[in-house]
């Protein structure tokens, strides 16, 4: 992604206050669009990046609704629940909030390159990792605990028994913040964790 980003150190006072209520908050951000949605409520909208087709459609009306709301939806740019939810607040021309498992330069999956480009233009791309930093199997449970730290709720919709929706749901527990789930179908593997959850 060819966009100018900015950098934000933690005294920088677009850095988010809520990033310090983690033990080990982000000494740098990269950022790339309007930090103004930063300054409205964040709801977290996460799951599987295999949804099921109710999943998915549940996870779009949520970040449609939301958006309409005037909240900032904040999600993690990932396949399935993420990807539907940052679509569903775009669809309502509301705010929506990325935060990312690679450098800010990078898109993961690529077939996200569309989706994270009308975030760039409209919402705001947030990174701890430098540019050119690729995915790993250690950025996103990482990147997990930014979007927990960032959203006032966190909402799993649809989350298997391993997913990394759960860790966000724990950390955001551990937080203070309210978390939710979605029900789901009692024998569906998209919904083991999240049904759980409740």
């Amino acid at each position: 992604m060819a966009r100018d980003y900015e950098v934000w150190e933690r005294d920088d006072p677009r850095y988010p206050a809520a990033f310090q209520d983690l033990s080990n908050p982000p000494r740098r951000l990269w950022a790339v669009g309007d930090a103004r949605v930063l300054e409205r409520t964040h709801i977290a909208v996460v799951g599987t990046r295999r949804p099921t087709l109710y999943g998915a459609r549940v996870a779009r009306q949520l970040g449609y609704v939301l958006g309409k709301a005037g909240a900032c939806v904040v999600s993690g740019l990932a396949a399935g629940i993420d990807a539907a939810a940052h679509d569903g607040a775009l669809d309502a021309n509301g705010r929506t909030c990325a935060i990312l498992g690679t450098g800010i330069d990078v898109t993961y999956p690529a077939a996200n390159r569309s989706l994270q480009e009308r975030i760039s233009d409209s919402g705001l791309l947030l990174s701890e990792y430098g540019p050119g930093q690729p995915a790993a199997p250690w950025t996103f449970p990482q990147r997990n605990r930014l979007i927990a730290a960032l959203a006032r709720a966190t909402i799993v919709v649809e989350a298997g028994k391993k997913s990394g929706a759960l860790i966000t749901a724990a950390i955001a527990g551990d937080l203070g913040r309210t978390v939710a789930a979605v029900p789901g179908p009692i024998d569906s593997a998209q919904a083991e964790g999240s049904n759980g959850l409740i």
